[in-house]
């Protein structure tokens, strides 16, 4: 069986499969009396969709149902469910090669798995397109967070071999700012120009039928110290479970990562000092977490995100039913690159992850308002 629900207090379970009747989310746990801004669920859904000429030609209009757990435009305390109709399919496309292994896809493991019961079409149950429901759940974490004062956004590092040198700043201010401006982009990077550049490598890959891949980098400020739970419930674990279950994740780092392979101790630490009577660090190399807990910095974190399996140029595979060797020549509507499209996913993992972390800790997923303590109640004196 599948293992569709994450979260404690609050849970986040998906259902559908990508040419299904319906993909959808069921959310349990919010406080009655929450806002739930369809408007901004659409603008999300609307950033998930990605540039028309850079993205798959699948068009799904991703109008979100409502089918339980909202009254009036709040959250009643029920269990909240949002559905979206699968409306621009075409599963012929996968007619004369359902029987042939995809490279890169989960066809194998799945049929091993649900002995041959599982729907190939489109990937199924695997497809990306159940990020959708993600992305409509993420924007009620993300006004969530808000509330709160914390913010987030996610923006494409580097993308088919291009990077974006515009680095997150390091002054409230300034990173406050970016963050705002990616939230509105066109496409996720800081630098205009790079995005630019990267949208070309897109393109090229298109032509040659090919894709590419990304590094898709996360910050966000404003979390107070003390949130995560040693050892398995640590800000890290929780929120690798949750990236790596985006599809196409391959790769996940917090702060340098695996840079810090090369470095000395005295290269690695974070200097603590005091600033206007807090307790700061002079650099953020460790991404704003210690020993598995927020230590107040800026959490930054990034996902390698592998190049999209579903590509035209031939390749060598294994026919399932007729056990031979042949080629398989792709058919169907698919992404060169899904980097940019999964940046606002990204968000909404995030999101969801740090909202059942500050749940665990202070209960203010559910309780009080902006006005919420800035310290954990253990640092409060």
């Amino acid at each position: 069986m599948s293992r569709d629900t994450f979260g404690s207090g609050l849970t986040l379970s998906l259902f559908g499969e990508s040419h299904g009747p319906a993909i959808g989310c069921i959310i349990e746990g919010l406080r009655p009396g929450i806002a739930i801004d369809l408007d901004f669920m659409a603008v999300q859904l609307k950033r998930r969709r990605g540039a028309d000429a850079l993205s798959t030609p699948r068009r799904e209009a991703d109008e979100v149902r409502i089918l339980s757990g909202v009254y009036q435009g709040r959250a009643t305390g029920a269990a909240l469910c949002l559905a979206i109709e699968n409306k621009d399919v075409r599963s012929g496309d996968y007619q004369r090669t359902q029987d042939l292994l995809r490279p890169g896809h989960a066809d194998y493991t799945a049929r091993r798995k649900y002995m041959g019961f599982s729907d190939p079409r489109g990937g199924g149950h695997f497809s990306g397109r159940l990020t959708a429901p993600l992305v409509a759940a993420g924007s009620i974490f993300l006004r969530l967070l808000a509330e709160k004062g914390i913010t987030l956004a996610t923006r494409l590092l580097s993308c088919g071999g291009i990077a974006d040198e515009t680095a997150f700043s390091q002054e409230p201010a300034a990173l406050a700012a970016q963050l705002a401006a990616l939230a509105q982009a066109h496409f996720p990077t800081l630098s205009p120009e790079a995005g630019a550049a990267m949208a070309e490598t897109i393109r090229a890959a298109a032509t040659a039928g090919d894709s590419v891949g990304g590094i898709l980098e996360t910050a966000v400020p404003g979390l107070p110290a003390g949130l995560g739970e040693p050892f398995f419930g640590s800000v890290e674990s929780t929120l690798s479970a949750l990236l790596f279950s985006m599809p196409g994740v391959k790769g996940m780092e917090f702060g340098l990562g695996f840079g810090f392979a090369s470095l000395r101790g005295s290269q690695a630490n974070d200097p603590f000092r005091l600033q206007e009577g807090a307790i700061v660090t002079a650099s953020n190399h460790n991404g704003g977490v210690n020993g598995g807990i927020t230590n107040g910095m800026p959490l930054l974190l990034r996902t390698a995100v592998k190049p999209t399996p579903s590509i035209f140029v031939e390749q060598d595979t294994v026919d399932y039913s007729a056990m031979r060797e042949c080629k398989l020549s792709l058919q169907g509507r698919h992404d060169p690159c899904v980097a940019h499209r999964a940046a606002v996913v990204q968000d909404s993992l995030v999101a969801f992850g740090l909202c059942d972390l500050l749940n665990q800790a202070l209960g203010l997923t559910w309780q009080g308002g902006p006005d919420w303590p800035r310290e954990a109640p253990w640092n409060m004196v």
